[in-house]
């Protein structure tokens, strides 16, 4: 039964919509709550891909960056249901992937921009800011690298 792994993708989807909701509620546009000397939760407006990459394109990226995400979560939805059901190691990678491009597809097309809180930063060097849909992308496609070097 596949279909609890497209129930997983959901409840993730939910998670990070939810952690991002509170970020917007409880932080505002440039507001860092300091939680750790290396941790931080810092609200910010994230216009383009991973790294801010094409942020600043004027607006055409919305558009573009969600048409990806959707093509993107079809053609892994699809992928799921071909692959067999004993590769769940690389089903819940793709779960995961899946989970975290709809997760920012839906601040895309809702917000027009996708919403970045978590900030690691250590003696001045600040890692991009980001959410827990990048973590999910990020965990499924080291998971994805292993699960087809193993073969």
């Amino acid at each position: 039964m596949k279909i609890k792994y497209f129930l997983l993708a959901a409840l993730l989807v939910v998670l990070d919509q939810l952690t991002k909701l509170l970020a917007h509620e409880y932080l505002g546009v440039g507001v860092s709550v300091d939680i750790t000397p290396f941790f931080s939760l810092s609200f910010a407006h994230n216009y383009g891909a991973a790294f801010s990459f094409l942020a600043d394109q004027g607006g055409w990226q919305r558009y573009f960056l969600s048409a990806i995400s959707v093509i993107a979560s079809i053609a892994i939805g699809v992928w799921m249901i071909k692959i067999p059901t004993q590769y769940q190691f690389k089903l819940i990678s793709l779960t995961l992937i899946l989970s975290g491009a709809i997760g920012n597809m839906i601040d895309r097309v809702v917000n027009g921009f996708v919403v970045d809180f978590i900030d690691f930063h250590y003696q001045g060097f600040y890692w991009p800011i980001f959410n827990f849909a990048d973590i999910f992308i990020s965990i499924g496609v080291v998971m994805l690298i292993i699960a087809d070097w193993k073969k």
